[in-house]
C-alpha cells in the first residue's frame, strides 16, 4: 500500500510540474506533491529524500506566493 501512494503522490508532483507554466495553481499543486513525496520519503525509510522534498515543497510555496503578488492587480487596475 505505500508503494501505490508512493507512486501516486510522485506521479502528481511530476505533472504538476509539467503543468507550472500553465498558472500558479499548478505551483501551488506541486508543492502539495513534494509535501506528499515528503511524507512518503519518511514513511519509507528514505528521511534523506524526505527531507529534500520538504526543502522543494518551502521552495515551491515561496515561488507561489511571489507568483500570487505578480498577479494581482496593482493599485490603478493595472
Amino acid at each position: 500500500m505505500l508503494t501505490v501512494y508512493g507512486v501516486t503522490v510522485l506521479t502528481l508532483m511530476m505533472v504538476m510540474y509539467a503543468l507550472e507554466a500553465r498558472g500558479k495553481w499548478f505551483v501551488l499543486a506541486f508543492a502539495l506533491g513534494c509535501g506528499l513525496s515528503s511524507s512518503y520519503g519518511f514513511a519509507s525509510g528514505a528521511w534523506p529524500f524526505g527531507v529534500i522534498e520538504a526543502i522543494w515543497c518551502v521552495i515551491a510555496i515561496q515561488r507561489f506566493s511571489g507568483k500570487a503578488r505578480h498577479t494581482l492587480p496593482g493599485p490603478h487596475g493595472a
